[in-house]
């Protein structure tokens, strides 16, 4: 069998990006748990429904655009409902589905996740880049998840930032959910 082995500066890159998917998320969950008392994922949930119109999403559109299985997404915001982060109730559209919905207590603690989370971004993402680099990483980013992503279900999640009209005078984008955010 004719295998396409990768030469040295394909490994180069390989390697580096398989150390990154490592290190990376680590680094992350490892703040948000220390400062916020949640994982990276449950914010990566927090994130997404207070971006959504009402902080609600349906199971199935949350999973979609936190790339998550639906068992693994009932299972955490299984637990997520039980520590009062969230709460489930059937779709008013579809009583066979079922909506999350971030509650009070959800907004407040991704509002105190938020800070910390974005300064951990910055230190060990953004600044550390130059804005040419930055650049050629989201160029780098979206060329992967064309190939990755073929259905799209994480594409509203990924494209939101793409344009810069909606921003504030602080180069934030406008509207309070996704300052709470901060930039996942």
């Amino acid at each position: 069998m004719d295998v396409p082995w990768l030469d040295r500066t394909q490994l180069a890159a390989w390697v580096r990006v398989a150390a990154l998917l490592e290190v990376l998320p680590g680094t992350l969950d490892g703040q948000l748990r220390r400062d916020a008392d949640v994982t990276l994922f449950e914010y990566f949930v927090l994130a997404m429904l207070s971006e959504a119109p009402g902080r609600a999403l349906r199971m199935s559109e949350l999973a979609a655009q936190t790339s998550a299985t639906l068992p693994r997404l009932s299972h955490v915001v299984k637990r997520m409902e039980a520590r009062g982060l969230l709460a489930r109730r059937p779709d008013p559209d579809d009583g066979r589905a079922t909506v999350a919905a971030l509650t009070d207590g959800g907004m407040a603690r991704i509002e105190q996740a938020a800070p910390g989370h974005v300064r951990a971004v910055r230190q060990h993402v953004v600044d550390v880049l130059t804005p040419e680099q930055l650049a050629q990483l989201t160029g780098i980013a979206e060329a992967l998840l064309r190939g990755l992503d073929t259905g799209g279900g994480m594409a509203a999640m990924y494209r939101r930032y793409d344009s810069d009209d909606d921003e504030d005078e602080d180069g934030r984008p406008a509207g309070p959910a996704d300052r709470a955010d901060g930039g996942h």
